[in-house]
């Protein structure tokens, strides 16, 4: 190869470098500054295919997507000076391109530190105003608002990101809150189940009371009415005999001799040792020839 072609050759490589190093493309889903030795001289690059000058130009781009920051679990005083230990997370996205860059120099890991110290400090600051019961439910949607406001005011302002939405993923008592609470939820729910099983027994105590005297009540009702059927019965039986006896005593005083013997000698191994001249023995004896 000669010299003229090979520089011919190092010439169209080095325009193709120069013209390739030349253009750009910012895609819709990101942001982008354009430097010049390092020095911004367009501060907001539309999305599009762009023109630099190659080794002088810098192009710096940012997703412009909505990121997330997801803080860990930090440690809060709440206006009763109770601790209560929060994980939250927010929403964010780049909003001014050379304030962004000025402030992180487009790097979303010092981004994500400073806002999370500026999220700890507005969650501080909120907690801080309420009680317990408005930051766990009663309020908890307003200071949510809250401190999504103030933390997009302060980023704006420092870091040229706006904030969407900051929200709670969980709220929990310390872990050495968290035993004397159980302890004490346990002595409470022990004393009411103690307060439950005295009431019970004075409950059962009462029911078994009114049922004992009920059944003495049953029972003695049941006992006079047996003794008055069986005392009329008694009566019944009595005017009965009394009528058969007055109609022929002589009969009746026979009938009860038959039943007598029938009594004495029902078993053939009965003895009866009586005198012969007995009164026992008077229709015997009036019975012979």
């Amino acid at each position: 190869m000669s010299n003229k072609s090979l520089v011919a050759l190092i010439a169209i490589v080095v325009v193709a470098v120069v013209g390739f190093n030349s253009f750009y493309i910012v895609s819709q889903t990101e942001r982008a500054v354009l430097l010049q030795f390092g020095r911004i001289v367009q501060p907001d690059v539309q999305p599009g295919l762009h023109m630099k000058i190659p080794y002088v130009n810098q192009v710096r781009k940012f997703d412009a997507r909505l990121l997330t920051l997801d803080s860990s679990s930090s440690r809060f005083l709440t206006l009763e000076k109770k601790a209560l230990m929060v994980d939250a997370y927010a929403k964010w996205r780049v909003q001014d391109a050379e304030r962004f860059y000025t402030a992180t120099s487009g790097m979303k890991q010092i981004a994500d530190e400073r806002l999370a110290r500026r999220l700890e400090a507005s969650l501080r600051d909120q907690f801080g105003k309420r009680t317990l019961h408005e930051s766990v439910s009663g309020e908890r949607d307003a200071l949510m608002a809250d401190v999504t406001a103030s933390l997009n005011r302060a980023a704006q302002t420092e870091l040229g990101i706006e904030v969407v939405d900051v929200r709670v993923k969980a709220i929990d008592l310390p872990r050495e809150v968290n035993r004397s609470v159980f302890d004490r939820m346990s002595s409470e729910r022990e004393r009411e189940a103690r307060e439950h099983r005295a009431k019970g027994k004075e409950l059962a105590e009462g029911i078994r009371a009114d049922a004992d005297r009920q059944r003495r009540v049953l029972l003695a009702e049941a006992y006079r009415q047996a003794e008055e059927l069986r005392g009329d019965g008694d009566a019944q039986a009595a005017a009965i005999y009394s009528q058969a006896y007055g109609q022929d005593q002589e009969f009746y005083a026979f009938y009860r001799s038959l039943r007598a013997y029938r009594e004495s000698f029902a078993d053939k191994r009965d003895v009866l040792v009586l005198d012969p001249s007995s009164d026992f023995f008077r229709y015997l004896e009036q019975s012979k020839p």
